[in-house]
């Protein structure tokens, strides 16, 4: 039987996407759209593709008027952990594709569910090169400790820094040492202008850039003696890359109970 998807934000840039793409998946099915601008309209032609006979609702409640098996969510940071929530009270699965979440959000998810027995994928980015890059960084920041992010966005970006650099951000702080630069806390000036700590038990600092030009890019510099590593993420201007990566987990997010932080949880052979 086809997996049952109900999609959150699908008008969204990810959204319209993602609608197409489950509508031509013959293991998935789509049966809820959540828009609240578009409410009412056909969920295909409201995403700017062939009509599919799918009403949007309003509400994510009222789309869980139906059976579902998982929720996908590209909407904003305000609602997402409510959707969450709501989905696991349900009995759904859950895809957080929306960024903007706290570790306390996080914690929140988890617990839920647990307590009943379902699974959840969230990644601030769902595309595999930029899992790569984390991938990479990761190694780099296991021999190399000095290591800061700069996290580029469009100058219309509202939550700061964007879901990709804040997850490299408080995973990086996981497995890297203490950094030989001086504690923000010793420092003159404009304190500020060394960004933002992210992270435990060693956190890492955080620069966000908001400017017309770029859709999403993120770096980490790393530095030695004498010598320096920069590993960067460029996205695009399609949400084509995201697509995959998100199928991909909303596919295997039944397989395991708990949140699961980034694509890679879901890769062949990863996670936990």
């Amino acid at each position: 039987m086809a997996t049952r998807i109900i999609l959150a934000g699908s008008t969204g840039w990810v959204g319209r996407a993602l609608v197409a793409a489950v509508a031509a998946s013959p293991d998935l099915a789509l049966v809820g759209a959540v828009a609240r601008g578009a409410a009412g309209q056909d969920a295909g032609e409201a995403a700017g593709g062939r009509s599919l006979g799918l009403k949007v609702a309003g509400k994510l409640a009222d789309a869980l008027s139906v059976p579902c098996d998982v929720v996908i969510d590209y909407t904003k940071p305000d609602v997402v952990k409510h959707h969450a929530l709501a989905a696991l009270a349900h009995g759904c699965h859950v895809v957080i594709g929306t960024s903007g979440l706290s570790g306390d959000d996080y914690a929140k998810i988890d617990t839920a569910a647990r307590e009943k027995g379902r699974g959840v994928v969230a990644a601030g980015n769902f595309s595999l090169t930029a899992t790569l890059m984390r991938r990479f960084a990761l190694e780099a920041a296991r021999l190399v400790p000095d290591v800061e992010i700069i996290d580029y966005a469009s100058a219309k970006k509202a939550d700061t820094p964007s879901g990709t650099a804040r997850e490299l951000a408080e995973m990086l702080g996981e497995v890297r040492q203490a950094a030989t630069a001086k504690a923000v806390s010793e420092l003159t000036g404009v304190r500020e202008t060394r960004g933002g700590a992210i992270g435990q038990p060693t956190p890492v600092q955080v620069h966000s850039l908001r400017i017309p030009s770029y859709v999403l890019s993120c770096e980490a510099v790393f530095g030695a003696d004498n010598e320096r590593l920069t590993i960067r993420h460029d996205a695009g201007s399609s949400p084509t890359p995201y697509v995959a990566g998100t199928l991909l987990a909303a596919r295997r997010v039944g397989s395991f109970v708990g949140l699961r932080r980034g694509l890679d949880a879901v890769l062949v052979g990863e996670g936990p």
